[in-house]
């Protein structure tokens, strides 16, 4: 099959990694490229190794495309696809998006953007033409408090979300649990009820706050303000996800 590739294609991108995975990543079994480089410094990252572009290496779109098809069989038995994550793949624009163009044309493979939201304007019409589903973090709704977990707005993201809901995008919204610092109810609530309000969501994942990224915190020279914070309980966790349910949404 012929492909007429989106202008810039045969780019080159800074790539973290790879890898194939069954988690939160998307539906089924799934191709993950993870690219460098964030605009966002969070308190809670686990890969903060991804953070800068130069933490990453200079790869072809050509290499990534060929290390997913050596998985496209087994992909497509497991109903899985290709997922651009990151780091913030919208830093790249132009190669996450001939990433999802290949994925989908070339590859047949489902696509999903995991992303923060917070560059989307930088995601063209021809780029979210290409996105199957949108994996949306949303840190906060208190305003304040998202800035002091990520040390940006909120507003780009919220930006994003509703333009992803007017051209009916598909979204799994994440959201990660921290007690004593995302967990009030009515930061919970607030999240819950911006999510309802945008008819697109589908599904909302509560993510439990972990610390398995302090090494690499260590390992960077940062510390990793979190150490002393405690993982959530099953009760909280459940306490989140129901304040979802409450509102309509699928939580898990």
């Amino acid at each position: 099959m012929t492909v007429t590739l989106p202008a810039g294609a045969r780019t080159v991108g800074s790539v973290h990694s790879w890898d194939l995975s069954t988690g939160v990543d998307g539906p089924g079994t799934r191709f993950v490229v993870f690219l460098a480089g964030c605009p966002l410094d969070c308190l809670y990252c686990h890969n903060p190794d991804t953070r800068q572009l130069r933490n990453g290496r200079r790869t072809t779109a050509d290499a990534v495309v060929a290390e997913a098809a050596k998985c496209t069989a087994f992909i497509h038995a497991a109903g899985g696809g290709a997922t651009v994550s990151g780091g913030e793949p919208l830093l790249q624009p132009a190669f996450a998006g001939e990433l999802f163009h290949r994925f989908k044309h070339e590859l047949g493979l489902h696509t999903a953007l995991d992303t923060s939201g917070f560059l989307g304007a930088r995601a063209d019409d021809a780029l979210l033409a290409d996105v199957d589903l949108v994996l949306l973090d949303i840190k906060s709704w208190d305003r304040a408090l998202h800035r002091r977990v990520t040390g940006r707005p909120l507003e780009p993201t919220l930006d994003f979300a509703r333009r992803l809901a007017d051209r009916g995008k598909e979204v799994h919204l994440r959201f990660v649990l921290v007690p004593g610092l995302t967990d009030p109810p009515g930061n919970v609530d607030g999240v819950a009820s911006f999510a309802a309000s945008l008819g697109n969501v589908s599904r909302v994942d509560v993510l439990p706050f972990h610390k398995l990224g302090r090494a690499k915190w260590e390992a960077l020279g940062r510390e990793f303000t979190l150490a002393d914070t405690p993982v959530p309980t099953a009760e909280q966790v459940r306490a989140a996800r129901d304040a979802f349910a409450a509102h309509g949404l699928h939580a898990v």
